[in-house]
């Protein structure tokens, strides 16, 4: 990729105001993840976890990747920041290899116009991409891609590996400092009265005795 006329490829934004929606998610928890909870918070819905799910799959040597939508919100209540990922844009058009992923022009160029054709309404709220046969953090060239084109701080970055099944998000802190050895898990969005289908397994629940166990994860047990 030239490193030349970069832009971030959204404009910053208020976020908007909505309330958390912790009665109907399920936290989980990545290994090593601090005891205080990030800066911005994150939850994904079903339907995008397997669809990263899909996609990181798809090619078990090369990275693959592509950018998250969705929208950003602040509860008017608590203040509390968080991101609720919705959907995934697949790059098609890139130059990839077992140890790097480049977007290129054309592939930014298609996910803006698939952006606009089917999430109109939804914001590129970070991005996506696998390290196949690694392991879970930001490389030199993905901090350098992040703070590019995802310069805002409740952007964030998330990293699969597809052979160990494990993934964790990169979250900015207050003073937008990144740790690119760190991930963080979620809140994984239930579908109505569904079970839970996250699988990544360096993920785990809290105790229950920690945060209590939302409204929708004892339904779903039941």
């Amino acid at each position: 990729m030239t490193h030349t006329n970069i832009s971030p490829l959204v404009a910053a934004q208020a976020p908007r105001p909505a309330r958390l929606p912790l009665e109907r998610a399920q936290r989980w928890l990545a290994e090593g993840e601090p005891d205080a909870a990030p800066h911005t918070q994150v939850f994904m819905t079903q339907t995008a976890f397997q669809a990263i799910h899909r996609h990181a799959n798809t090619d078990l040597d090369n990275e693959v990747g592509g950018w998250l939508a969705g929208r950003h919100c602040q509860d008017p209540d608590t203040g509390q920041l968080y991101l609720v990922v919705e959907a995934l844009l697949p790059a098609q058009q890139v130059r990839s290899g077992s140890t790097f992923l480049t977007f290129t022009h054309d592939s930014q160029v298609a996910m803006l116009a698939a952006l606009e054709e089917r999430y109109a309404n939804k914001h590129i709220v970070g991005w996506y991409h696998t390290h196949p046969r690694m392991s879970v953090f930001l490389s030199g060239y993905d901090l350098w891609l992040h703070r590019h084109f995802f310069p805002h701080g409740w952007q964030v970055a998330l990293v699969v590996e597809p052979h160990s099944h494990t993934a964790g998000f990169f979250i900015r802190d207050k003073q937008g400092n990144l740790n690119a050895q760190q991930g963080y898990g979620f809140y994984e969005l239930f579908n109505r009265k569904s079970h839970p289908v996250v699988d990544w397994k360096n993920l785990h629940q809290p105790p229950a005795s920690d945060t209590g166990q939302t409204k929708a994860a004892q339904e779903a047990e039941e």
